[in-house]
């Protein structure tokens, strides 16, 4: 068999993202799909992560809620998400700037036996462990993962705790869905989401990189990539 050897393609890492952001935008546009900056941040980046134009149409968010997010960014707000995958996925490079925290109690030890003793999910509780540790309130909470972990902070809400955004894109069949649809029902606390079961990790990820990106100002792939 022969080997087929291609020389021709792009290799810098930069190239690369301007190519594939230019395919994104152009199609798009062919679908007659465009958005106001800086909502079309947001969904170029995670159609850039997934390859589903899809989230073109089910990405929803409150008023505000981009800008929300900036301002919480800039200020030095603690990240919170439910899995370690978003966690370890956002760039350190990036939070360095404004000294933006990271945290995720889903494998505690005070997690795993809360989550044995009440029957809950550990991302739930991780929720919870969050508030206790008064880090919930002007937060960044990314949830990705647990439809479970979305429901306990939209209680925790009503309960009162105020995070600076919400970022619900829990992915899955088993509450996925409502627990997205309970989100654009909260009135207090902007939110980012999409509709559906679609979602995941690199969803919420990608979210977050490009309300990074927005926070210090760049606008040209070639300037960085993630």
């Amino acid at each position: 068999m022969d080997i087929i050897i291609m020389t021709n393609y792009p290799q810098h890492p930069a190239a690369i993202a301007d190519s594939s952001f230019t395919q994104i935008r152009q199609e798009l546009q062919a679908l007659g799909q465009t958005f106001p900056h800086p909502n079309a941040v947001i969904i170029e980046r995670i159609i850039h992560s997934t390859a589903d134009f899809e989230f073109a149409t089910i990405t929803k968010s409150s008023p505000a809620a981009i800008e929300a997010g900036i301002l919480a960014l800039k200020a030095g707000c603690s990240i919170i998400t439910d899995v370690q995958m978003i966690k370890v996925g956002i760039s350190a490079k990036w939070t360095a700037k404004y000294n933006n925290s990271l945290h995720c109690f889903v494998a505690d030890e005070e997690a795993k036996k809360a989550a044995l003793a009440r029957g809950l999910t550990r991302s739930a509780i991780g929720m919870r462990i969050a508030a206790e540790k008064n880090l919930l309130n002007g937060s960044i909470v990314a949830i990705g993962n647990a439809p479970t972990a979305l429901f306990e902070l939209i209680q925790l809400i009503h309960e009162g705790i105020l995070p600076a955004l919400v970022i619900g894109v829990p992915v899955g069949f088993v509450n996925a869905v409502e627990s997205k649809e309970a989100l654009t029902h909260i009135g207090n606390v902007p939110w980012i989401t999409c509709l559906g079961r679609k979602g995941g990790s690199t969803v919420a990820v990608a979210i977050i990189h490009a309300l990074l990106r927005l926070a210090v100002g760049v606008s040209n792939e070639s300037e960085t990539t993630f």
